[in-house]
């Protein structure tokens, strides 16, 4: 299919998001079987991962209709190295707070072998089977909340010539608002699609994190928009196969 070369306008609060294919990319934040597969660190930690597990659909439908315009795809895992020496030292605020989280603990993984939670290059922070990135992925690992803090992402997306970012996945008040609000901070355009993004903190609240971290990012850091409505603007007027 050929790539939309012209500009693309989505539904969006607080107002719509038009973004050009070849300076857009998404942005799949930690969809790995630490967050999002029974076994993982959240499942092991009795957090429940079924939000996360639900808007695996809808993440795989953006990827599928971005791809199809020619729009780049980064995934973004958290993982510290087999030393923890990028975690911080042990009375540093990163380190703290994923001690109850068992980071590092040795883990049997589903087929068995051993595997490491929230370790590199393991089976705990491989992303899911279901989002399993194409050979044209970026893939980038990150030792903070934010994609940015430590990594090179931001040095890859400005090679690209990437200004916009339409970015998916979890946790939504965390990783996934700490990236965007980054990505703000350096002058990138985001917009964040509300259920192809999941928070299980206080998910059973009157008023989730989810919905406060969508409220505070439409005022202030992106645009939000649905799964269906970014899908329908990017197949509008798809050009037939050649």
């Amino acid at each position: 299919m050929a790539e939309r070369q012209e500009a693309i306008e989505v539904p969006a609060r607080p107002a719509p998001f038009s973004f050009e294919p070849t300076t857009t990319a998404v942005v799949v934040v930690d969809m790995q079987n630490d967050f999002a597969t029974p076994g993982g660190m959240f499942d092991r930690a009795g957090i429940d991962i079924r939000k996360v597990q639900a808007i695996v659909p809808n993440v795989q439908a953006v990827l599928e209709a971005a791809r199809a315009c020619g729009v780049d795809v980064v995934y973004l895992k958290m993982g510290f190295s087999s030393d923890l020496a990028d975690a911080g030292c042990p009375s540093s605020p990163t380190w703290l707070k994923h001690v109850p989280l068992n980071v590092g603990d040795t883990v049997a993984s589903p087929n068995g072998e051993p595997s490491r939670i929230l370790i590199r290059d393991c089976w705990n922070t491989d992303i899911i089977t279901e989002l399993t990135p194409r050979p044209s992925d970026e893939v980038l690992y990150k030792t903070r909340y934010s994609g940015f803090y430590g990594t090179e992402l931001d040095r890859l997306l400005r090679e690209k010539g990437i200004e916009r970012l339409i970015v998916v996945g979890a946790t939504t008040s965390v990783c996934v608002e700490s990236t965007v609000r980054d990505a703000m901070f350096r002058d990138y355009h985001c917009l964040v699609v509300a259920d192809a993004t999941a928070e299980p903190i206080a998910a059973d609240a009157p008023r989730s994190n989810h919905e406060a971290s969508l409220l505070t990012l439409e005022l202030l850091f992106a645009n939000v928009a649905t799964t269906a409505d970014l899908i329908a603007s990017l197949r509008a007027d798809e050009a037939l196969p050649a």
